[in-house]
């Protein structure tokens, strides 16, 4: 025993005054040392957590400046705590070990590696926090706040990653940086796809990008299907057709592809259709197909209130009605694509808090496009297909009655018909 203050030197003379070896004497005081520093450790992390840190909150709740709020609900001060427990081991060690000169370095070198660990936890919440700040600041609107986070966390894990090596080998962060930048060369040509791999499924994770059980699209791979494994190099996807795509990992980082889990926490799915309208067919509502059409009840309503509102118009205008180009008018392709609005929105499969519209499209060669844009609330794919074939098939059924005509390239029939 040297001339240090020994804490548990009492222990030591009372177990040598019981006439045990010196053997055993060593091995029971070295566990008494063990339970003091785990005593000591847990009364000082119950100090700073359960009365330094009410008190921080305390403050924090009370003072009117927001950021530290952020602070606190991303438990960065709670991250804070766990470094004084691991402060109060590291300087206790040399008294408790007082002659065991290699495990006091080695039981600090594992509180060092603590310390710096917990650091960089302590960083990443606070890079959090930070991101939080700059994503609800007007100033940072539109700015990458969430890349430059990213990046500001790689630095530090990196530097993280070499300061607990520095401390574990007893070598200066220098000199395992000038090592580590030899070896670079070597190792991305070794480990490449294992490195790309790694640095996309950590981006993935982070991001939230791709989970097990998405639907994913991304047609370069030929993948369209459910994911059912994400690995470090590959991510492997189950098709429609059964088949399995494998997908390198990096590639949901380099490439752009789509995942389909927006539509199913939502619970509906997109309904995007057209029917081309022959342009010939498109005509001004004559009394005769106005009368016609009042018959339809999901269109009388609108055809009497817009009736009588052109009536009004052209009186009071005093238009030449002979001439039906005139003054104004309904068209049939208009009135019918009321029709189509009205009937999607009687439609018990379609969601009507989601957006549902009926619009004409630039004129083609094949037409005049009237596209179907809503959403579908069932999601199941076969029943999808169901919802939207009976629709097509319906409104394909009623465009006659407005006294329009479908285009359609001429076939063999047509020219058949037109040789007879």
């Amino acid at each position: 025993m040297n001339d240090k203050v020994v804490l548990n030197h009492w222990a030591h003379e009372w177990l040598a005054g019981l006439g045990l070896g010196t053997n055993w004497v060593e091995y029971i005081t070295l566990g008494i040392d063990i339970i003091l520093v785990l005593l000591l450790s847990l009364v000082v992390d119950f100090i700073a957590r359960k009365v330094i840190l009410r008190i921080v909150t305390r403050y924090v709740k009370r003072s009117k400046n927001q950021y530290d709020d952020i602070l606190l609900e991303k438990r960065v001060f709670r991250s804070l705590a766990h470094i004084m427990p691991a402060l109060v081991i590291y300087y206790s060690l040399p008294y408790l070990f007082d002659e065991s000169v290699g495990l006091i370095q080695f039981l600090q070198k594992l509180v060092v590696t603590y310390m710096i660990i917990n650091i960089i936890n302590v960083g990443h919440k606070f890079l959090k926090a930070l991101e939080h700040i700059g994503l609800s600041s007007p100033r940072f609107e539109g700015k990458p706040v969430s890349s430059y986070i990213q990046v500001a966390m790689i630095c530090m894990y990196i530097a993280g990653g070499v300061f607990i090596l520095s401390n574990l080998v007893d070598k200066s962060a220098t000199a395992i940086l000038t090592t580590f930048g030899a070896a670079t060369a070597v190792i991305l040509l070794i480990f490449r796809d294992t490195i790309l791999g790694l640095v996309a499924s950590i981006q993935i994770s982070g991001n939230d990008m791709v989970r097990i059980g998405d639907w994913v699209s991304m047609p370069k791979y030929g993948a369209d299907g459910d994911v059912t494994e994400i690995n470090l190099t590959t991510v492997k996807v189950r098709n429609w057709d059964k088949t399995i795509s494998t997908v390198p990992t990096y590639a949901f980082i380099s490439d752009s592809f789509v995942n389909w889990r927006g539509m199913t926490s939502q619970g509906v799915r997109r309904i995007k259709r057209s029917l081309n309208i022959d342009i010939h067919s498109i005509k001004f509502v004559d009394d005769e197909l106005y009368k016609k059409l009042l018959k339809v009840e999901r269109i009388k309503t609108y055809l009497e209130k817009r009736h009588e509102e052109i009536r009004l118009s052209n009186e009071s205008k005093k238009v030449d009605k002979s001439v039906l180009v005139n003054g104004r008018h309904l068209t049939n392709i208009g009135v019918f694509r009321i029709y189509m609005e009205s009937y999607l929105a009687e439609h018990p499969s379609i969601a009507q808090d989601q957006t549902l519209m009926v619009r004409q499209l630039q004129p083609t060669e094949l037409g005049v496009p009237l596209e179907i844009y809503c959403f579908s609330n069932d999601i199941a794919w076969l029943n999808y297909e169901q919802i939207q074939s009976n629709i097509m098939d319906h409104l394909m059924a009623a465009v006659d009655h407005f006294e329009l005509h479908i285009f359609q390239n001429p076939s063999g029939s047509d020219f058949r018909g037109l040789r007879g």
